[in-house]
C-alpha cells in the first residue's frame, strides 16, 4: 500500500474523527506498510467507534503479534472471535480461530447456537453491521448480486448511514465513479463499512 493511500486515509480519519471506516482503512494500510504501532492505534480507534467490526479485531491481532505483544493479540483475537461468532461473520471468525490455534491459545466459547435463535419478523433483517434485528430496506438498492446481498443482510438505518459515508468516501478520495477502478475502491469501502467483507 503506497504512502499516498496512507495519506488519503489519514486525511479521511482526521477530517472526521468519528469515521470508523477511515480509521479501519488507515489501520489496514499501516499494517500492509509494516507500520504496526500506527496500525494498532488506528484499528483500536475503529473498534472504539464500532465494536462490531470483526475484521478490525483480526487485523489488530496481526499488528500486535508483529509487535511481539502476544498476550494482547490473544486477548483481542479472542474477543474478535466472539463478536464475529455472534454476528455470523464466518470468515473472520475462522481466520481468528486458526490464528489462536497456531498460537496455542485457548479458544473462546461460541454463542452462535444461541444467536441463531434470534427471531427475525416480516420486513426485518438481522443486520450484519449493527448486529440488531431491524427494519429492512423496501427493496434491493441495486439490481446486482451485491444489491441482493445488501438487501438480505443490512437494515435500512445502516444503509442510510452508508449513503452519508459513501459521499464522504467519494469526496475524500476524489473518486470518479465512471472509472471502473474507482468504482472498485468505492465498493470495497462500502462492503467494509457494512461489514459484508
Amino acid at each position: 500500500m503506497s504512502e499516498a493511500r496512507i495519506e488519503q486515509f489519514k486525511k479521511m480519519a482526521e477530517a472526521d474523527p468519528d469515521n470508523e471506516l477511515g480509521h479501519f482503512s488507515l489501520g489496514r494500510a499501516y499494517l500492509e506498510a509494516g507500520r504496526y504501532a500506527e496500525a494498532a492505534a488506528s484499528l483500536e480507534r475503529a473498534i472504539s467507534l464500532n465494536s462490531n467490526l470483526s475484521k478490525a479485531y483480526q487485523l489488530l491481532g496481526e499488528s500486535l503479534l508483529q509487535m511481539n505483544q502476544r498476550d494482547a493479540a490473544i486477548s483481542r483475537l479472542s474477543h474478535g472471535v466472539q463478536i464475529a461468532d455472534t454476528r455470523g461473520d464466518v470468515l473472520p471468525r475462522n481466520e481468528m480461530m486458526q490464528k489462536l490455534k497456531d498460537l496455542g491459545a485457548p479458544l473462546p466459547e461460541m454463542k452462535s447456537a444461541a444467536a441463531s435463535k434470534t427471531e427475525v419478523g416480516q420486513g426485518e433483517v438481522l443486520c450484519k453491521r449493527c448486529g440488531r434485528v431491524a427494519p429492512k430496506l423496501p427493496s434491493a438498492p441495486f439490481s446486482s448480486a451485491q444489491g441482493k446481498m445488501i438487501y438480505e443482510n443490512i437494515c435500512a438505518e445502516c444503509w442510510r448511514a452508508w449513503i452519508g459515508m459513501g459521499t464522504k468516501v467519494i469526496n475524500e478520495l476524489r473518486l470518479p465513479l465512471s472509472d471502473p477502478q474507482a468504482q472498485k475502491v468505492f465498493d470495497q469501502h462500502m462492503l467494509e463499512f457494512l461489514n459484508l467483507k
